[in-house]
């Protein structure tokens, strides 16, 4: 009887039998090593983006307001185009022209009860000063009169001191608000251009990509357009009920400025989480220095009601159905948002995690909104490159829905 050869060693891959001839390191090592420069690489890619965003923030930051806006008034152009025959580009200046004039109106009416307050606000401060004293005197903390006169020294010293110190802060927020006109009247110039020709803009910049990628970057982009559009009509909503529930308990307590405080709320409520626990703040300081410490604990309660309404109610029906997002990463994408970048970063860190989900959930082959359809991109025709005034057909994505309108 023949003794039968001992079976042969189990086969290796060629690239991994490679790999281990040159390097004659341990497999796992190596495939470690390989994620870890990858990494590496990744990381400095999105250092030098946030580096580059940071240098040219004057113009990133109206760019993406003017995104915000231009998916908020969207609806209201198509619907005027459709309803009554004007070009989009009409439509547009008029919705725009209506912004303003809700804005300066919103404004002026802000500033009018500012100035018509302040006499009775200063009157009110001083004795909600009074009040607080007399609490810290008497109240459980008992504190002296000679410590308060001690503290507000220390407090009339340090603002001293510091005197050139303000003095250069103002100067910088004047500089800023020179920033903030000059940002806001590109904004404004970018909306009109993006709800005019936002189709033709975007087309331009998808053909510049592969032959092959073009199809799924536009049926990507039309996903994430409607995802945005999704967060930023579900946070106008959201933060008009804590507008309108701050604002209404302000008025019932007698507080002054209800309508900056309305406004306050309103816009810092586009800051997840952060912006509620503010301006919420701003109001109950409010309170404590005008009515005193029982109204302002009443505040406190007003905010606290209208913000668990917020967190447990519209939050989880609303956004969550909007940009389907977990909690925790929205609360992970406001922490580095606002690290990196600030209160910009803070303000749109949501909105592009949201338009970034629904991108890459589609390139995976998981649709957010299977409902859209996969309508091929418009082509351009040669007549289109040869007269601008020449009829073409634009595919329009708006509410989840493809809509085909001729223009001229």
């Amino acid at each position: 009887m023949t003794a039968q050869a001992p079976p042969p060693p189990p086969a290796v891959g060629e690239g991994q039998a490679h790999r281990l001839r040159t390097h004659d390191l341990p497999y796992p090592l190596v495939v470690a090593a390989a994620w870890a420069w990858r990494l590496i690489v990744v990381a400095v890619a999105l250092a030098a983006l946030v580096a580059m965003l940071r240098t040219i923030s004057l113009v990133v930051v109206p760019i993406a307001v003017a995104l915000l806006l231009s998916v908020l008034l969207w609806p209201a152009v198509r619907g005027l185009t459709n309803r009554t025959g004007l070009s989009r580009g009409v439509s547009a200046l008029i919705m725009v022209i209506a912004l303003i004039t809700f804005v300066v109106g919103l404004l002026t009416l802000t500033g009018t009860q500012i100035a018509a307050g302040m006499v009775d606000m200063r009157a009110s401060a001083e004795q909600g000063l009074g009040q607080i004293t007399d609490w810290l005197r008497d109240g459980p903390l008992h504190v002296s009169g000679d410590q308060l006169q001690s503290y507000l020294k220390t407090l009339q010293n340090s603002l001293r001191e510091n005197q050139s110190a303000l003095t250069s802060g103002v100067l910088a927020a004047g500089t800023s608000a020179g920033h903030f006109l000059i940002g806001m009247l590109v904004s404004l110039i970018a909306t009109f251009f993006f709800l005019a020709e936002g189709d033709k803009i975007w087309r331009f910049v998808v053909r510049m990509l592969p032959a092959p990628a073009q199809e799924p970057t536009y049926q990507a982009s039309r996903r994430g357009w409607v995802s945005l559009g999704s967060y930023a009509r579900t946070q106008v909503l959201v933060a008009g009920v804590d507008a309108v529930g701050i604002g209404l308990g302000a008025l019932v307590l007698g507080l002054p400025f209800v309508v900056p405080l309305t406004l306050l709320v309103f816009l810092s409520s586009f800051i997840p989480i952060v912006g509620a626990i503010v301006s919420g703040a701003v109001a109950v300081l409010v309170a404590l220095v005008v009515k005193g410490p029982v109204i302002a604990l009443i505040m406190l309660g007003v905010v606290l009601l209208v913000q668990q309404l917020e967190s447990h109610v519209l939050q989880p029906f609303l956004m969550g159905k909007a940009v389907a997002l977990h909690p925790l990463a929205v609360i992970a994408a406001v922490a580095i948002g606002s690290y990196l970048l600030g209160i910009v970063g803070a303000l749109f860190a949501v909105p592009f995690l949201a338009v970034l989900n629904s991108v890459i959930r589609y390139y995976y082959g998981q649709d957010q909104f299977p409902d859209l359809g996969t309508d091929p991109m418009p082509a351009a025709t040669v007549d289109e490159h040869r007269d601008p005034k020449a009829e073409h057909h634009v595919q329009d994505v708006e509410d989840g829905e493809g809509v085909t309108s001729g223009r001229t």
